[in-house]
């Protein structure tokens, strides 16, 4: 928890509010790195599949590694340190870098509110940290809720602020 869709949705949504109110120039930050930015918002996840080849196709026994490497702010750095390599180089790489690095920070920080935590300074420090706001609400059910009503809200931010039926 939270399911891939909150990743994707919400990483996306906050991209796009961020395009549309805050930035002057909508070039510097195209629709397509804001769906790019909603994939990187699932990036931390890839240790799933990666433990699920490990074990059911190479046939590894390897103990269950979710949230351990790819949950930390190292991870997250990692495509921050990429942003500023090419920040003089070549800056739509140097964005692109700096909204993977958004989409990863943003799948960090949604699993530290709703889950039991991650472990964020990982491998310096085994701490977990996180809210837990799901178990704390008992209502995994409500997560889905939120999903679906932040999807209606969106559309209809959307449908008010370009018109979107026109495309229809």
């Amino acid at each position: 928890m939270p399911q891939a869709v909150v990743h994707v949705l919400f990483t996306i949504i906050v991209l796009d509010l961020f395009r549309d109110h805050f930035l002057k120039n909508k070039r510097e930050l195209p629709l397509h790195y804001v769906f790019i930015g909603g994939i990187a918002g699932l990036l931390p996840d890839i240790d799933v599949p990666l433990f699920w080849i490990l074990s059911n196709f190479l046939g590894l026994n390897v103990p269950w590694f979710h949230r351990i490497f790819t949950h930390t702010f190292l991870f997250a750095v990692i495509f921050l340190a990429l942003s500023l390599v090419y920040f003089d180089l070549n800056r739509k790489a140097s964005r692109l870098f700096a909204v993977i690095t958004f989409g990863v920070a943003f799948h960090i920080f949604l699993d530290w509110l709703f889950t039991g935590g991650v472990a964020p300074l990982y491998p310096f420090s085994d701490a977990v940290y996180g809210l837990n706001l799901v178990g704390k609400l008992s209502l995994p059910l409500a997560i889905e809720g939120l999903e679906a009503i932040v999807l209606l809200w969106w559309l209809w931010h959307e449908e008010k602020t370009h018109k979107i039926s026109d495309f229809i």
